[in-house]
């Protein structure tokens, strides 16, 4: 069983709406799937048959993946904690020594990601030095290459 995983209420929300989707709408569409691939006949070389059942345990492995996360989910309010400070669920923009542009970043679960943002788990090495961390902050982490340093440019929640 996975340990508690921090999530906003809205990351909460969608995977909720998504496991609800799966258990319902899914189970139905694969059913469908499977059904029309048997009525074709021969399973052992049937590759509608076979593409249906890899497509049907490939989602009840997500049902079983969303349970989990949900069962332990704690939610987090962002908006709780102090604005300047960073926080799991907050998007920091950070410059990497050496560079000139800056990186987004969400301090959070992979279950949060956004496309305009990547996602930086609050147990990582970066997300533990980003935590607590304030604009002007710089941080350093261990990474698999050496110790790397961060510089905090921007927090938004």
């Amino acid at each position: 069983m996975p340990e508690a995983q921090q999530l906003s209420q809205e990351a909460h929300d969608r995977l909720a709406a998504e496991l609800e989707d799966l258990t319902t709408r899914g189970r139905i569409d694969i059913a469908r799937k499977i059904e029309a691939a048997r009525e074709l006949g021969d399973l052992s070389e049937n590759g509608d048959y076979h593409a249906a059942k890899e497509e049907q345990g490939k989602m009840e492995g997500r049902i079983l993946h969303l349970e989990a996360i949900l069962e332990k989910a704690e939610i987090v309010e962002v908006a709780d904690g102090d604005p300047d400070v960073v926080a799991t669920g907050m998007v920091v923009s950070v410059v990497y020594d050496g560079d000139d542009e800056p990186e987004r970043m969400l301090v959070g679960s992979i279950e949060e990601q956004r496309d305009d943002v990547l996602v930086v788990s609050p147990g990582s090495p970066l997300g533990e030095a980003l935590l607590g961390s304030s604009v002007g902050d710089s941080v350093s982490f261990e990474a698999p290459g050496g110790t790397l340093a961060v510089e905090v440019v921007a927090i938004e929640r």
